[in-house]
């Protein structure tokens, strides 16, 4: 059973991690949380929760407003066959989560640490991070030493890439 969004919060504050966590109506994708979140300080994400054709899964967070073209990011991030998102049942199964609440903060279901984390380059030096807790009506702000201090406890590895912010690939719609 995925944890639920308390759970995520009290075991940030038991690891000593500092967040502060707003409140907003649900937003399920950039757009829609550009245009509902308010201000909240800090730099906004954009996730993709991806599969490739051997059933290898990616999480992908992004500075919100960056393009992303799925078949140049394949071999950047190593995967083996074309990249598609991977569906609500595998989001669920992996992550926990539905869509639209995908973040870097999800990964505390993934136990078994069968997703591949990417970021991209330069967005965990960011001095706040904002991501879901698990749900998509709030969203919690940390610091990148908190965000990184989180992925440790959780086990997960996380990898930088680089994308060429001149691609103008068909940016698909991920949250």
């Amino acid at each position: 059973m995925p944890l639920t969004p308390d759970d995520l919060l009290r075991f940030l504050s038991e690891n000593g991690i500092e967040a502060r966590t707003y409140e907003h109506p649900p937003v399920f994708t950039v757009a829609e949380s550009q245009a509902l979140r308010g201000e909240i300080p800090g730099t906004n994400t954009k996730n993709l929760f991806l599969r490739d054709g051997k059933k290898t899964y990616f999480l992908v967070t992004l500075e919100e407003n960056t393009a992303v073209d799925l078949k140049g990011l394949r071999g950047k991030i190593g995967a083996r066959s074309g990249l598609s998102f991977a569906s609500p049942e595998a989001l669920y199964e992996h992550l926990g989560v539905r869509p639209g609440s995908v973040s870097l903060l999800a990964l505390i279901n993934d136990k078994a640490r069968q997703v591949q984390v990417f970021v991209e380059a330069g967005l965990l030096d960011a001095e706040r991070i904002n991501c879901h807790p698990l749900t998509n009506d709030k969203t919690t702000s940390l610091s990148a030493r908190d965000l990184r201090h989180f992925l440790a406890a959780t086990g997960h590895t996380v990898s930088e890439v680089t994308l060429d912010t001149t691609e103008t690939a068909a940016e698909a719609a991920g949250n």
